[in-house]
């Protein structure tokens, strides 16, 4: 399956559509979508845990009257929404209080759940991708029941792809050589702060013509900015000293030679042969459009050996050149 279109490897990714860390309204998330839209992003990516349901619903909202063979969209299982007696804020990240609550469930019930769950919240009638969603306490139940259910579903012209998203890159190794995936949702390890998916993941893609999704390329925000602040995130936490003056050094470079970090930090990922495009969480339609500029900056190509010159960029990540 091709994720990207001809042309536009970048797509939405939606957690910040429901609220991650503050509040977005209905209008602006619908707006969000839009937007991308109308930059010719052409994946959409959501899961059930985003406020609980909350992203897909408005992703919905933002893609209904679509052409639905026009688009790639993707969402996730491994957690279950369901409903509770009485509201509350929810625990997780989102700006939501709801009656919504969600539980672990990797069983084969569970997968075939979450879809249909999906599905109505969506208003679609099909999902192109579908990934296991941060089993990183759950290998055992995702190897047993819940991609041999998706794959089982591959093969009945369900969905049309499988695959896994993590955080991590151990796991994520040993599910593309021992499951049958298409496709890995890869979040925050391969970036030009962070690029250890070189070391197993991305190889291993490449062996076994795995397809990645590179997301979490910002690390959070500590590569949003041209120039870090000092309060910035990594892993949605305060950045550790060494890697707020590793980004500081990179923004150096990135002002020598004249473009931004972001920028530099959006076309990273995409030089490596195993990286189909990216996907980039958008909380406002001005983020769209900031971001869909980055990705139609020129970078001059002097700075790839600039900044493995200067030790801030490994000998072995792909680059122009």
């Amino acid at each position: 399956m091709k994720l990207f279109a001809d042309g536009n490897r970048i797509g939405l990714g939606g957690a910040p559509l429901a609220g991650l860390f503050s509040p977005v309204p209905d209008a602006e998330a619908v707006a969000t979508v839009q937007a991308a839209w109308d930059e010719g992003w052409r994946y959409f990516d959501t899961a059930p845990h985003y406020g609980l349901g909350l992203a897909e619903e408005r992703l919905g909202a933002g893609l209904a009257g679509k052409p639905r063979a026009e688009y790639v969209l993707s969402s996730k299982v491994g957690r279950i929404i369901y409903e509770a007696d009485t509201p509350e804020p929810d625990g997780e990240g989102f700006a939501v209080v709801s009656n919504r609550r969600r539980r672990w469930d990797f069983s084969r019930d569970g997968v075939l759940r979450s879809i249909e769950d999906s599905l109505r919240r969506l208003g679609t009638d099909r999902l192109d991708v579908v990934f296991v969603h941060d089993p990183d306490d759950h290998y055992d139940k995702a190897v047993a029941t819940a991609f041999p259910a998706l794959i089982e579903l591959r093969e009945q012209g369900v969905i049309g792809a499988l695959g896994a998203g993590m955080n991590q890159t151990a796991m994520l190794t040993r599910f593309v050589r021992e499951v049958d995936l298409d496709v890995i949702m890869l979040a925050g390890r391969y970036t030009v702060l962070d690029p250890d998916g070189l070391d197993d993941v991305l190889p291993a893609c490449l062996e076994n013509d795995v397809q990645v999704v590179a997301v979490g390329i910002f690390n959070s925000g500590l590569l949003s900015r041209p120039r870090p602040p000092a309060d910035a995130t990594f892993n949605y936490a305060p950045a550790p000293a060494a890697l707020l003056e590793k980004a500081n050094k990179l923004a150096d470079v990135c002002e020598a030679h004249e473009v931004t970090l972001p920028a530099v930090a959006l076309k990273f990922p995409l030089f490596h042969p195993a990286v189909a495009g990216i996907a980039v969480g958008c909380r406002t339609a001005a983020e769209v459009r900031t971001n869909a500029a980055l990705a139609r900056t020129e970078v001059p190509e002097a700075i790839w050996p600039a900044l493995k010159a200067a030790g801030l960029l490994r000998e072995d990540a792909p680059t122009p050149g």
